[in-house]
C-alpha cells in the first residue's frame, strides 16, 4: 500500500508539465515538428537566437576517471563548418549556466555558470577571423579570442569565481589556417580548482540520427532509415568535469549518488537603436534543456517558447502540456502506421522514467531502484518534486563496454540514467515509448530503429571525450574527421593540397595576403574511443 507521500509524489507526477520530456525524449523525434534535431531550433523566439540555443546535454560518469562526473552540454546547432566570415562565436552578455539538483526539490543547489567575452583584432583592418596559420591558442595570427569566466553559484545566490579568463577554443576554420586544431583543442582544457577540468569551443556535433521521420515515420515502412543526418555538422560545446563528491548532496556521493542535472541560457534584455543592440536590463531564461527531444516534439508551437523559460519547479504549473502527456502521441502514430498496438494509459512507466527516476519509492511499475534522488539517503521525501531533468546515478560505474541502448540493452550507466555520447537515444526513446520499460522486452518489429547506431566520428578516451570539429563542406564526399596536418593531407582535395604545401592565397580589396603554414610542435594524440 502506498504510503501518503508516494501517493502525492504519483499525483504530482502525472500532472507534471516536464512528462512532456517523456513524449519528447521518447518520441525521439517521430512526431512532427519544427526541429531537425535534438533540440537544434525547438522554439520560435530560439530559432533566430541560435548562438543561446542549448541542443544537447548530456551527463555520466567519467570512464576514465570514475570519481569525477563529466557534463557536455551543446549550443548553438547545425554549424556548417565553412560558415565564415564569422563563424560561430558564443554569446555575450549572456549565462550558460549548468545546474544540479542533488535534494529532489527541481530547484538548483549548485549552478556552474559560464559567461563570455570578446577580444577581436580585427577592427577595419580585415574581416578574416585569423591572417595566417594558428598553430597555438595565442598564435598573433588568431584575430578573434574569446574568453570566458566559471562561476559556482549555490542554491542560497552566493558565487564563486572558479576560472577567470580561460581562453575558448576557436572555430575551426580550416585545414591551412588551423593545420592541427587538436593542439588548440587541448590547450583550450582549464583545470578547474578542486580537481576538476572544463573545456569551451567547438566540437563534432554529438548527436546521431537519421531524422528522415517526417515523412510517414521514416517512409512508413521503416525503409528510409541509415543516414546520420548530422553528420558533418559542428557544435559549440560547454564540458564540465567535477568530482563527484563536489556535486553529491551533502559532499556524500556514497549516502547520496543520484543527481539531477539540467541546462539553461540566459539572455540580458537589449535596447535597439540604428546599428546598435545595447545590452540594458535583466537577464532572462530563453533556453532550458535536461532529457533530449523534449521542446520540440511534445509542445505546441503556441507554448514552445514558454516551456524554455520555466525553471523545472515550475513544470507542474502549464495545464495545456500536461493534457498532451501521459496519453502520449507517438504509439498512437506507430499504430495507425506499423500496426503495433500502443501500451495502455495512463502511462505510469513513463512517469517514472523521466519525472520521478527510476525507483520503488514512487509506487510506480518498474520494480527497480536506479536514479532518483528519493534514493538518497538523506533526501527529504516531502520536499521532493516531480520535474524533467536528467538523473544520474553516479555509483553505477562505468562500462568498459558500453550498450547503445543503455539500460533497456542491460546497461545501467547509459540512458536514461544519465546519458553518455554513445548513448543512441532515438531508439532508446522508441523502445520506451512502446512499453519496453515496462515489459522487460524489446518490441522486436522496431528493434532496428533507425540504424544509425553510433556517430560517424569517434568519441575520445578522455576528457573533454567529444570529437574535434571537422572542417570539410557538409555538402562534401570529404570526411569530416581531421586529426593532424598528414590525415588532413590524406583527405583533401588537390586543390586544398596545393594551398596547404604553399600557403593560402587571399585577396582583400585589392591587397594580396599570402602566408606560408608553420609546422606544429605538438605531437599527435591518440582518439581511441572508450
Amino acid at each position: 500500500m502506498p504510503q501518503p507521500h508516494t501517493e502525492r509524489v504519483l499525483r504530482r507526477s502525472r500532472a507534471a508539465v516536464a512528462l512532456l520530456a517523456v513524449g519528447a525524449a521518447l518520441a525521439g523525434g517521430l512526431v512532427p515538428g519544427s526541429a531537425t534535431a535534438s533540440s537544434h531550433r525547438e522554439a520560435p523566439l530560439i530559432a533566430a537566437d541560435p548562438t543561446v540555443d542549448n541542443t544537447d546535454l548530456y551527463a555520466f560518469v567519467s570512464p576514465d576517471k570514475p570519481d569525477t562526473v563529466t557534463v557536455v552540454a551543446n549550443y548553438f546547432g547545425l554549424q556548417e563548418p565553412n560558415g565564415g566570415p564569422n563563424f560561430y562565436p558564443w554569446a555575450e552578455n549572456a549565462h550558460y549556466d549548468i545546474n544540479v539538483d542533488n535534494d529532489g526539490d527541481a530547484k538548483a543547489d549548485l549552478t556552474f555558470r559560464y559567461t563570455f567575452d570578446t577580444d577581436d583584432r580585427r577592427k577595419n583592418a580585415t574581416f578574416l577571423y585569423n591572417n595566417g596559420p594558428v598553430t597555438s591558442i595565442n598564435d598573433e595570427n588568431l584575430l578573434f579570442r574569446q574568453n570566458y569566466q566559471l562561476e559556482l553559484i549555490d542554491q542560497r545566490g552566493g558565487g564563486k569565481v572558479l576560472l577567470r579568463n580561460a581562453r575558448s577554443a576557436p572555430s575551426n576554420t580550416g585545414a591551412a589556417s588551423m593545420p592541427d586544431f587538436r593542439v588548440l583543442r587541448d590547450q583550450a582544457i582549464a583545470k578547474v580548482p578542486g580537481g576538476g577540468l572544463s573545456y569551451a569551443g567547438p566540437a563534432e556535433d554529438s548527436f546521431f540520427a537519421d531524422l528522415r521521420v517526417f515523412d510517414l515515420l521514416y517512409g512508413g515502412n521503416l525503409s528510409e532509415v541509415g543516414q546520420d543526418t548530422l553528420r558533418g555538422f559542428n557544435v559549440n560545446t560547454i564540458a564540465l568535469q567535477i568530482p563527484t563528491s563536489m556535486l553529491a548532496l551533502k559532499g556524500d556521493a556514497k549516502r547520496n549518488p543520484v543527481i539531477g542535472v539540467w541546462a539553461d541560457t540566459e539572455r540580458q534584455s537589449i535596447k535597439l537603436s540604428p546599428g546598435q543592440a545595447k545590452p540594458d536590463g535583466p537577464f532572462v531564461q530563453v533556453s532550458r534543456l535536461g532529457n533530449p527531444l523534449v521542446n520540440e516534439v511534445v509542445a505546441p508551437a503556441g507554448l514552445k517558447d514558454a516551456f524554455n523559460g520555466l525553471t523545472p519547479d515550475q513544470d507542474g504549473e502549464v495545464k495545456a502540456l500536461l493534457d498532451r502527456v501521459t496519453d502520449p502521441e507517438l504509439p498512437k502514430l506507430v499504430e495507425q502506421i506499423y500496426r503495433i498496438p500502443a501500451p495502455a494509459g495512463p502511462r505510469a512507466d513513463l512517469v517514472e522514467i523521466f519525472l520521478t527516476g527510476v525507483t520503488t519509492k514512487a509506487g510506480g511499475p518498474i520494480k527497480a531502484d536506479l536514479n532518483s534522488q528519493l534514493d538518497n539517503a538523506d533526501v527529504m521525501a516531502h520536499m521532493f518534486t516531480p520535474s524533467e531533468m536528467l538523473r544520474l546515478n553516479t555509483s553505477i560505474a562505468p562500462n568498459a563496454k558500453p550498450n547503445r541502448l543503455g539500460v533497456l540493452g542491460g546497461d545501467q550507466q547509459g540512458f536514461p540514467n544519465g546519458r553518455r555520447l554513445t548513448d543512441d537515444v532515438i531508439d532508446i526513446a522508441i523502445q520506451a515509448m512502446e512499453g519496453a520499460a515496462q515489459s522487460g522486452a524489446l518490441v522486436q518489429a522496431l528493434a532496428t530503429g533507425d540504424k544509425v547506431d553510433a556517430n560517424d566520428v569517434a568519441f575520445e578516451h578522455k576528457f573533454p571525450y567529444v570529437a574535434v570539429p571537422g572542417n570539410a563542406a557538409v555538402n562534401s564526399a570529404v570526411s569530416t574527421k581531421v586529426e593532424t596536418k598528414s590525415s588532413v593531407l590524406g583527405d583533401l582535395p588537390a586543390g586544398a593540397l596545393i594551398g596547404g604545401a604553399l600557403g593560402a592565397l587571399v585577396l582583400l580589396g585589392g591587397t594580396v595576403y599570402l602566408w606560408r603554414k608553420r609546422p606544429s610542435k605538438a605531437r599527435h594524440r591518440s582518439t581511441r574511443p572508450w
